[in-house]
């Protein structure tokens, strides 16, 4: 299959990553799609010679990835809940956002962000094109538009009067397939002085730490610094702030605006550039032996289900999250080695797993018998769900997650 650069049109001729063949990570199963085919693409990730932008080589479309089942609810977490209050709080008085400003969320989700908007009288907009979230947004009273975002939309908000002077994008730039005309559409929708914040895992940690699971076809591109000031820059576009995160094991918050406005790139903005340069992330030679580390760390894990299976231990896991979708579907692993899942989300309780078929329980399901080890999928918010199963961990059950490497906690 051949590929053009999906910022810069270079044809992609070198693999990073090749996962082999998994269903979409969030297309969760009901007991009846069981006995029917399931859809699986090929799971790889290219970077281009030219700009250096990772990406997924594509086989699915958006509309088929985020549908009206999408079953991702930003809420289920309080450790993300948390971050997102505490982003309103700061980005109020950095911006000195009040009743007679105008926010708009692209990718606004359940209204885990927005909600704190509206509880302080500033006026906003959520944008998502999933029913499921969308639907939950709104019965906290977060108008939403329903609709994928790029620069048509962003024209047709502009004409309605709805330019904005904060636009907001938590983990969404990674997740769409036009990332030039969705670049565009922010640079039309903003303000003279508006600012743009976009949050997403950096490209430098993912392959620090060996993240490969954050990898599936949902997420269209994996992001630097550098790569993201190059499309900014394209768009009309300055990234004049930058800050690093711990969320979802290292991530970025961006801050732009229109190269016109009065904005200079911030020391942090240059030395993180410098610290990508100095890795060497503009070079192919950075991108070489992550394959070979990603198959040491299936290899690590599934020795650990099988060892434990040998020994008469029993391993369940906790977190249906689509990074686990990703290990558990490259690793091969099946019921046999991790008879079921839990999760907080009511959304993917009595649901299966894609591809792995592991059935989804409620986490009540943790107490009503002794397990020797649980797993969590969902490793970057792995002291949270430590916290909350604390008591099980008194009863002498243990904790372990698979990335970077094999640990028991």
């Amino acid at each position: 299959m051949t590929q053009t650069c999906r910022h810069c049109g270079t044809k992609l001729t070198r693999q990073f990553l090749d996962l082999g063949y998994a269903p979409p990570s969030n297309a969760y199963l009901s007991a009846a799609d069981l006995a029917a085919p399931e859809i699986t693409y090929p799971l790889r990730l290219m970077v281009c010679e030219a700009c250096f932008l990772v990406q997924t080589q594509d086989y699915a479309q958006a509309d088929s990835l985020f549908d009206k089942d999408y079953a991702y609810f930003s809420s289920t977490s309080k450790s993300w809940l948390d971050h997102a209050a505490a982003y309103t709080e700061m980005i109020r008085e950095r911006l000195n956002l009040c009743s007679d400003s105008y926010v708009v969320e692209i990718a606004s989700n359940d209204g885990y962000l927005l909600k704190n908007f509206l509880a302080a009288g500033i006026p906003c907009l959520g944008i998502e094109p999933t029913d499921s979230t969308a639907a939950a947004a709104e019965a906290l009273g977060v108008p939403v538009e329903r609709a994928f975002f790029g620069e048509a939309m962003a024209e047709d908000l502009v004409s309605r009067g709805r330019s904005a002077d904060l636009i907001m994008g938590n983990n969404v730039y990674a997740h769409v397939p036009d990332i030039n005309d969705f670049t565009r559409g922010l640079a039309k929708l903003l303000k003279a002085n508006g600012v743009v914040t976009l949050e997403f895992p950096h490209l430098m940690r993912l392959v620090e730490f060996c993240q490969f699971d954050t990898v599936y076809h949902e997420h269209y591109s994996y992001l630097s610094l550098g790569t993201v000031a190059r499309i900014f820059a394209a768009a009309g576009l300055r990234v004049f702030d930058v800050e690093e995160l711990p969320t979802h094991g290292g991530s970025l918050r961006v801050y732009g605006s229109l190269t016109t406005a009065d904005a200079t790139p911030s020391k942090a903005v240059l030395d993180l550039l410098s610290e990508e340069t100095r890795r060497g992330m503009d070079s192919l030679d950075y991108y070489t032996d992550f394959q070979k580390r990603a198959e040491n760390v299936k290899n690590q894990f599934l020795s650990f289900l099988l060892d434990a299976k040998s020994a008469g231990k029993t391993v369940v896991a906790y977190g249906a999250a689509a990074k686990g979708n990703t290990l558990l579907n490259f690793a091969g692993v099946k019921p046999d080695l991790l008879p079921f899942v839990c999760d907080a989300a009511a959304a993917k309780q009595g649901k299966f797993l894609p591809g792995s078929h592991i059935p989804v329980l409620p986490p009540s399901q943790l107490t009503d018998s002794r397990h020797d080890y649980i797993l969590i999928l969902p490793w970057n918010i792995a002291p949270e769900i430590c916290q909350q199963l604390d008591g099980l961990a008194a009863s002498g059950t243990g904790f372990a997650t698979a990335i970077p490497e094999l640990k028991i906690l």
